[in-house]
C-alpha cells in the first residue's frame, strides 16, 4: 500500500498535479465573485483575477491553464482563457473589463497552483480596470457562498 501511495505521489509530481484532499471550499471576504466562479481582488485601479476555490474543487486536478497575452483586453463576462483538468476543460471569463497588464507565467510550469492556492499563488491575470462601475454586477462573499450552496443543492 505504501509503495502505491509513493508511486501515485511521484506520478502526480511528474504531472504537476496536487495530491492532497480538501475538505471544503473557501470564500474570502475581500473579493468579488462572478456567477461563473471567477474572483477579482481590487487594489486601486488594478484587478487580480482567478478561479474560485469552489471552481477548482469541482474541476479536480488542473493540468493546464491557457493564458492570454499581456497588452490584450478583457471584457466583463467574456472568455479570456481556459483551465483544463483531469475531469474537464472549462472556459474562464473575466469578471471585469480592462487591459491585461500581467499574467501568472508560473501556471505554465505548475498549473496545480490553481488547486493548491487559488486565491494567492494560483491567480491567472492582472488587469488595469476600465470601468470600476462593473464591480456592482458582482457578488460579495456572502452572496457567493449562498450562490454556491444553492448551485450544489441543485446538482
Amino acid at each position: 500500500m505504501a509503495s502505491r501511495m509513493l508511486w501515485a505521489s511521484r506520478a502526480a509530481a511528474y504531472l504537476r498535479i496536487s495530491t492532497f484532499n480538501r475538505a471544503f471550499s473557501s470564500v474570502l471576504g475581500d473579493l468579488k465573485y462572478a456567477d461563473t466562479h471567477e474572483w477579482v481582488k481590487i487594489e486601486g485601479d488594478s484587478a487580480t483575477i482567478g478561479i474560485t476555490d469552489h471552481a477548482q474543487d469541482h474541476l479536480g486536478d488542473v493540468v493546464y491553464v491557457e493564458l492570454p497575452e499581456v497588452g490584450g483586453a478583457v471584457s466583463q463576462g467574456k472568455n479570456f482563457g481556459a483551465v483544463e483538468s483531469v475531469k474537464a476543460t472549462s472556459d474562464v471569463n473575466s469578471p471585469v473589463s480592462g487591459e491585461i497588464v500581467k499574467v501568472n507565467s508560473e501556471l505554465s510550469n505548475c498549473p496545480g497552483l490553481v488547486n493548491a492556492s487559488p486565491y494567492e499563488k494560483g491567480w491567472i491575470l492582472k488587469v488595469k480596470l476600465s470601468d470600476p462601475g462593473e464591480l456592482g454586477n458582482l457578488m460579495d462573499s456572502e452572496k457567493y457562498t449562498k450562490f454556491c450552496e444553492e448551485e450544489d443543492a441543485n446538482h
